[in-house]
């Protein structure tokens, strides 16, 4: 039986990578700002079954799981970011941020 031959294999070469190379430079990064995102404020939900659905007419009113004061949701691409107050700025609605989600639970949020 003829022999099997083994071949040496090298060790890996595993390096530090240098803290400049690790965080990238800002120019880099650039690219991201231009990512559109869908920001949106979510006032509150209800279920309502269907048949009470096709019974809303104008004036009727869909009472929701918020309550009045409680602080509104800020989504970002349908996932929570942070809560907030509404506020009047020139005749148009506005939010003003109260509670940023920490970033440890926005990737707990991912998963």
């Amino acid at each position: 039986m003829p022999e099997k031959q083994v071949k040496d294999t090298a060790e890996p070469d595993f390096r530090e990578l240098s803290d400049e190379k690790r965080s990238g430079s800002p120019k880099d990064m650039d690219f991201l700002l231009d990512i559109p995102l869908e920001i949106s404020v979510e006032l509150g939900r209800a279920k309502m079954l269907i048949k009470d659905l096709l019974q809303l007419g104008q004036g009727s009113v869909v009472e929701l799981e918020k309550l009045a004061g409680e602080p509104m949701e800020i989504l970002v691409n349908n996932k929570l970011v942070a809560r907030g107050e509404v506020v009047v700025v020139n005749e148009k609605f506005g939010v003003r941020l109260t509670d940023i989600i920490s970033p440890s639970e926005r990737i707990r949020q991912l998963k």
